[in-house]
């Protein structure tokens, strides 16, 4: 920890002899009890999995303590301040915090926020977080510059903080779940892609999941920048959620790239570039690094040909919006791969785009009594057990020049650890196939 951290830190002595509880001990949550423990707080982590060892209080201090099991009083009882999760809404804690007031839970980003002092990037929206944040890091180490990317993306940002990290830049992909529970976080430039529906598994309804988007503009003031997509200019008032410089961006300033297609991710790079222009990257620095962004697995990726039918890997579309821009993408014919642990939304909506491209769908895992009904009246449809035998009906019926598309407009957790290991499946098989 270097001298202008430990002044820092003494100076406002925020955390000295706080009792400080952590909800959730994955890594964001270990890695804030991590940055707690450093603040000379006393931690408590709680978690329903009560299996966990205390193994995980390794390095907290001898006042550490694990309660595990459902949610209780007495896990929050005596607590100054709770550091919640990504994935455990202030909801869920709220009934068990006694007198202490509910805006003293807070996320893991905002706590972490409180301590850096480098630069600001914050990239939210339902689409496209990923791939943003990848590319600006991307951009932004080309040109000579230190990154730190994270957040909702790899690295919590306590863990930045915590291991004392040195960089030129911030650069935090958020989710609705980060910025539920923040109250002072303040990006230079904070960029939200699009809203779609989604994680309606955790939010109450769209209303709660779009005010969570929008708190990443919340703390901005004139002298940051407000990235916004124009498709919502009908929807979104800015005066009404910041006081920041307001940006609209559709997709017009660059052509579309090889490396990345479609017209979704022509609007992620110019959010990128308003973004980076704000931080004082030149066009020319913009335009090198771009050409040399190779994109990330499992987003719209070709990942071969077998008997000339391509097959494309789009494990991480895991909602409606996800699957539209992919099929916007290329031309068809296409033969499409649904199913999971769906989050939400009309699946009629997807018609428009499936219309005159999809000529088969296979169904696979859960999720089918979302997709047959609204479905099956316009396309030929399957269902099977698991991916494997999906994708093996659909290559049975493929002709060269066709291809089949996994874009799956849900979660993995029925059948895969991740959107990861279900895109690698669809990789192995394919190979299989050869």
């Amino acid at each position: 920890m270097d001298s202008a951290f430990v002044e820092q830190v003494t100076s406002t002595r925020m955390f000295t002899g706080r009792l400080a509880v952590v909800a959730g001990a994955g890594r964001s949550g270990l890695a804030a009890a991590k940055l707690l423990h450093k603040l000379k707080a006393t931690v408590r982590i709680v978690d329903s999995n009560e299996d966990l060892s205390t193994d995980i209080l390794a390095g907290l201090g001898p006042d550490a303590e694990l309660m595990t099991g459902p949610f209780c009083e007495e896990q929050f009882a005596g607590a100054d301040v709770i550091i919640a999760s990504p994935g455990i809404p202030a909801r869920k804690i709220a009934p068990f915090i006694g007198n202490l007031p509910e805006r003293a839970i807070i996320s893991e980003l905002e706590m972490a926020s409180w301590f850096a002092n480098e630069p600001k990037i914050a990239i939210t929206g339902t689409n496209g977080k990923t791939t943003t944040t990848a590319l600006i890091e991307h951009i932004l180490r080309e040109s000579g510059r230190e990154p730190f990317a994270g957040a909702n993306y790899g690295t919590p940002l306590s863990e930045f903080i915590y291991e004392d990290r040195k960089a030129d830049v911030l650069v935090l992909e958020v989710s609705s779940f980060q910025l539920q529970n923040c109250r002072l976080f303040r990006p230079k430039a904070a960029i939200l892609l699009n809203i779609a529906p989604n994680h309606l598994n955790y939010h109450e309804d769209m209303d709660e999941y779009l005010a969570a988007k929008l708190k990443i503009f919340e703390r901005q003031s004139a002298e940051e920048l407000a990235i916004l997509p124009a498709q919502m200019k009908g929807e979104l008032d800015p005066a009404s959620f910041t006081n920041a410089e307001v940006k609209w961006f559709d997709g017009s300033t660059f052509p579309e790239q090889p490396n990345l297609p479609g017209h979704h991710n022509r609007l992620n790079i110019e959010a990128a570039w308003l973004a980076l222009e704000k931080i004082g990257l030149t066009r020319e620095e913009f335009e090198a690094g771009l050409k040399t962004f190779k994109g990330k697995p499992h987003r719209i990726q070709n990942i071969g040909t077998v008997n000339g039918v391509r097959f494309i890997d789009d494990s991480k579309g895991t909602n409606l919006d996800a699957v539209r821009a992919a099929l916007n993408s290329f031309e068809g014919p296409v033969r499409l791969l649904l199913g999971g642990v769906f989050k939400g939304g009309d699946v009629k909506e997807l018609l428009p785009a499936m219309h005159g491209k999809v000529v088969e769908v296979g169904l696979f895992g859960d999720g089918r009594e979302h997709f047959e009904p609204a479905l099956k009246d316009d396309f030929k449809i399957s269902w099977h057990e698991n991916l494997e035998k999906a994708v093996k009906t659909l290559f049975a019926n493929a002709q060269a020049g066709e291809t089949i598309l996994l874009s799956p407009a849900t979660a993995s957790f029925d059948a895969y650890s991740g959107y990861e290991a279900r895109g690698d499946d669809f990789k192995r098989i394919m190979e299989e196939l050869s």
